[in-house]
């Protein structure tokens, strides 16, 4: 299956979940899909509930049960680091501080949970907060060409899981969409369309430094930290 064409594929199995449990259903057809070891949605925080609300994921049972029981939520580092910050936090280029955070690493590959993976942190409307993670056992050449090839896709991912997730939840419901504005929103979907901001500021007769205000003002609308967020996100929300 082509790029492309895998990736709308994915969309719309997404969209089309009625339920949580088909959208877990959906996550395992999404990781095969892309031919990777797992996939996760964890939401740490929604506007109704504090902590952990949410876990969908295609990790083994027998981690999962040792997960829990154990209660790693609150040593992973993956998720701490993850819960603090904006952009990606990549495996293999993080420095864990502590043998206890390598022991738990062991483990989780023990479990074939893969060597390799990247966590994409997630930002709600309403404070809403999930990691969306992706793993693998494959060599590491394959695994940086996936990188390479994938990261946009993964992004698009995340969000669109996040936001269905929270409406089949009952977390949030349809209408608490951020409202953006005319501009912003023709600065998102032309961005989407693979225009630069001095395009763009030619096509809707515009300076550029309006055009970056616009997408700033957008992202901070969207609570993401990246225009390429800003965009997954409205794609996802179906605003652009």
């Amino acid at each position: 299956m082509q790029s492309s064409s895998r990736f709308f594929d994915c969309l719309d199995r997404i969209s089309a979940s009625p339920t949580l449990q088909d959208l877990e259903t959906t996550l395992d057809e999404v990781r095969h899909i892309y031919a990777i070891s797992h996939m996760v949605l964890h939401v740490t925080r929604s506007a109704t509930a504090a902590n952990n609300p949410l876990l969908m994921l295609t990790y083994p049972p027998e981690w999962v049960k040792q997960y829990i029981a154990r209660d790693y939520f609150s040593i992973d580092p993956v998720v701490r680091l993850g819960r603090r910050g904006f952009l990606p936090v990549e495996w293999s280029a993080s420095k864990w501080d502590s043998g206890r955070a390598c022991g738990f690493f062991k483990e989780a590959m023990a479990f074939g949970i893969g060597r390799q993976g990247v966590t994409l942190p997630v930002r709600g409307p309403q404070g809403e907060r999930s990691l969306f993670t992706v793993t693998s056992t494959h060599p590491d050449s394959y695994w940086w060409q996936f990188r390479m090839d994938s990261m946009r896709d993964l992004q698009f991912l995340a969000h669109h899981l996040h936001d269905r997730a929270m409406v089949l939840s009952g977390m949030r419901k349809t209408a608490d969409f951020p409202q953006l504005s005319r501009r912003e929103l023709q600065c998102l979907q032309m961005t989407a369309n693979g225009l630069l901001a001095k395009q763009i500021c030619a096509r809707l007769c515009i300076s550029v430094s309006a055009v970056q205000l616009y997408l700033a003002s957008a992202r901070r609308k969207l609570t993401v930290a990246t225009t390429s967020e800003a965009v997954a996100k409205a794609t996802a929300l179906e605003l652009i």
